[in-house]
């Protein structure tokens, strides 16, 4: 999650902001820092939005936007970094905020710290400790978001092979703590993770193979869990591009047995599989130019851990037991995605989703509908 932070991390966002436009006394200073920036502003429709009792939630309109700013300082093989975002503190799967909804008739902007690390990169080996980016090959964020930012450390080794067949092989493993729970390192709940990369033919494919241990997971966040798991998660990995056309596929099996385990309802005790099937033509690499996407989802209860995931599908959250964070396993669906690039600093893209639960909570299966329209900004 997000590191708190109210007027420290404001004082530091204003300063990122100004950073690229001050003068600095050193030019070899300036020339070993980068900067980055975007913003976004969304605006969503979401409807036809069932509850397992089997009544409706109310169809919502938003409007929503994101600030992020970050510098970077590399010094030969080491680099520092950093970067901020506007978010809800307690809501690491989404930093967007909503207009006019719970600040306060204009009030101050929640803002905290996504990046904190240290990196030596030298002869393809990395080193990173902090809290950083995710560091395992991943074709979407169905199993992992790309706001979620892990803290802990992460080792990976790639190997140029350039035989004709081969490109490079890379290794990774990582160790990152979702909460200490300030006794031994063993009682945290933690995530640790190895996985294998090979990229062939210009990395027009890719393959890897991974295995995700996960321990001493609360199956409720933010303080509201009634009992512990563990996962055991592997997960393949396949990607094919080829001219403007891309396929991508992931499979994810939880192997760790639930038949024992009472906390768990008997009928989510073998919901451990899910895969995704993905298809896209284009990119957004150049200005005007469109990307389309469609990408179907089968995740079951159990097969990925749901508030790590994207909470992007659905409205499906924790919010009864108090928590923001989004539940989004359990279901079947599509994602399609329309995009243009303005320029190649600024795009313009459209999502829509359709779900369905596969097993239902109550006496009714969940569903939903939405769509996005989102304008992105790069500085």
């Amino acid at each position: 999650m997000i590191m708190k932070f109210n007027k420290h991390a404001l004082i530091i966002f204003f300063l990122l902001l100004s950073m690229p436009y001050a003068s600095c006394q050193s030019d070899s200073l300036l020339s070993k820092l980068s900067f980055e920036m975007d913003f976004r502003f969304r605006a969503e429709q979401d409807w036809n939005s069932r509850k397992s009792d089997g009544t409706y939630r109310d169809d919502r309109s938003r409007l929503r936007y994101r600030m992020r700013a970050g510098v970077v300082f590399k010094e030969k093989d080491h680099s520092f970094g950093l970067r901020i975002r506007t978010g809800d503190q307690r809501k690491q799967q989404d930093p967007q905020l909503t207009l006019g909804k719970g600040l306060m008739e204009f009030g101050t902007l929640p803002i905290g710290f996504e990046k904190i690390y240290w990196e030596f990169s030298r002869n393809l080996f990395k080193l990173w400790l902090g809290k950083n980016t995710y560091p395992f090959d991943k074709n979407n964020e169905l199993f992992w978001s790309d706001n979620v930012f892990p803290e802990g450390f992460s080792l990976s080794k790639s190997i140029n092979i350039e035989n004709g067949v081969l490109d490079k092989i890379r290794f990774t493993v990582g160790h990152f703590i979702l909460s200490s729970r300030d006794r031994s390192f063993i009682d945290d709940s933690y995530f640790q993770g190895a996985q294998i990369s090979v990229f062939s033919h210009k990395e027009m494919m890719q393959v890897s193979a991974a295995i995700y241990q996960l321990s001493n997971i609360p199956n409720i966040p933010d303080g509201a869990a009634s009992f512990d798991l563990a996962y055991s998660i592997l997960h393949l990995r396949s990607k094919c591009s080829f001219s403007n056309v891309s396929f991508d596929f992931d499979l994810y099996y939880n192997a760790k047995d639930y038949n024992s385990n009472l906390d768990i309802a008997q009928e989510f005790r073998d919901q451990k599989l899910g895969y995704t099937l993905g298809v896209q033509y284009g990119d957004l690499l150049s200005s005007q130019a469109w990307m389309y996407r469609l990408t179907y989802a089968y995740l079951e209860r159990y097969s990925i851990l749901d508030y790590m995931a994207q909470n992007d599908w659905a409205r499906w959250d924790y919010s009864s037991d108090s928590s923001p964070d989004g539940r989004l396993t359990n279901f079947r669906g599509i994602e399609a995605v329309v995009a243009y690039s303005i320029t190649e600093r600024c795009n313009l893209v459209m999502k829509y989703y359709t779900i369905k639960q596969l097993v239902p909570f109550g006496s009714y299966k969940e569903n939903g509908q939405r769509i996005r329209f989102d304008l992105n900004i790069k500085i």
